[in-house]
């Protein structure tokens, strides 16, 4: 018990340090995007990915091993294909193809099944590009990663798996660490190598805490521990089906974005976010304990449906047929 407060603790106090350090090399090598017109480093999750590989590494071999060995590679292997296309950018399709290779090697086939294996890598996948997409608003991946690393934890330790509880618990202290430099106005982000390995790490580590119970129930408790994830996939899917712009086309339409159209602040938006995340957590960690039915699951999901349609509503898109006749000529004669 104390070891793991110690672990936590260090790794907050590390990631504190190291992402402020890393912060003047990302600026200088242009490792940057352009947030609300400041250029914002993008160095944040490779101080989170060395952090929590050390100190969780550091926890596995002095422990002779706890069976997270191959989690920790697969994760490794997910940041550095997400710092390749942070600095490269790489097609979705080898984001994608590269973390569910990934996923394959580290989902447990013998306790849930090939079939229930095979769905449990399609649901990493698409957390982990979930988590990527919340990387656009300040202090919101990092929040809503915490959460859902704590919730995952507490799973755990319900089952007694004290390796991913250590991993989840030093995980979530490291974004609590970089939290503090991400906050708005943030001074660093995730990038796609923080935002995937994080999202990824911490899909896989549920998708271990529930294999061998009932596909269904461990359905609900999936999304309860990542609904807010999963809500803002949801919608930006649909938003953009449905407005007949392409999937895979970046665009204003994610929850934070449409929650900051109706007026709410940016840390606003971040706060009623990780509240919804923490109560999707909390219905999640007592369903996975027995202490709640299966219908609170239910609840969760509704509530997740009631938000993305709601939202889906508020409109984000620009209609270029709303651009008046005077413009366009004006907008012709500059060009010309």
């Amino acid at each position: 018990m104390l070891y793991g407060i110690a672990a936590a603790a260090t790794a907050l106090l590390l990631t504190v340090l190291l992402t402020a350090v890393l912060r003047i090399p990302a600026l200088r090598l242009r490792l940057v995007e352009r947030r609300r017109q400041r250029d914002v480093p993008l160095s944040g999750g490779v101080a989170v990915v060395v952090v929590t590989g050390s100190v969780v590494g550091v926890e596995e071999w002095g422990s002779a091993g706890s069976g997270i060995g191959g989690l920790l590679v697969a994760g490794g292997v997910v940041a550095l294909l997400g710092l390749v296309d942070d600095v490269w950018r790489l097609r979705r399709r080898v984001l994608a193809a590269g973390t569910g290779v990934a996923a394959a090697c580290v989902v447990p086939y013998a306790e849930a099944g090939v079939g229930t294996g095979l769905l449990g890598v399609l649901w990493v996948v698409g957390v982990t590009f979930a988590f990527r997409g919340l990387d656009h608003a300040d202090g919101l991946a990092g929040a809503v990663g915490v959460v859902a690393a704590f919730g995952v934890a507490a799973c755990a330790a319900v089952d007694v798996m004290d390796g991913i509880a250590a991993l989840m618990s030093v995980l979530a202290a490291a974004l609590t660490g970089f939290l503090l430099h991400n906050w708005h106005p943030a001074r660093v982000a995730l990038g796609s190598c923080g935002s995937m390995s994080a999202g990824f790490v911490i899909a896989v580590a549920a998708v271990h805490v529930r294999a061998g119970f009932g596909v269904a129930e461990s359905a609900g408790v999936l999304f309860a521990l990542t609904a807010v994830v999963c809500a803002d996939a949801v919608l930006v899917l649909l938003s953009r089906r449905l407005g007949g712009r392409a999937v895979l086309r970046s665009g204003p339409d994610h929850l934070a974005h449409r929650l900051r159209r109706l007026g709410l602040t940016v840390p606003g938006v971040t706060l009623l976010l990780a509240a919804g995340a923490v109560s999707g957590v909390l219905v999640g960690v007592l369903a996975h304990a027995g202490r709640v039915g299966g219908d609170a699951l239910w609840w969760v999901a509704g509530g997740a449906l009631v938000v993305v349609f709601a939202l889906s509503r508020v409109p984000v898109y620009t209609d270029r047929r709303t651009v008046s006749s005077q413009v366009r000529a004006s907008l012709r004669v500059r060009n010309g």
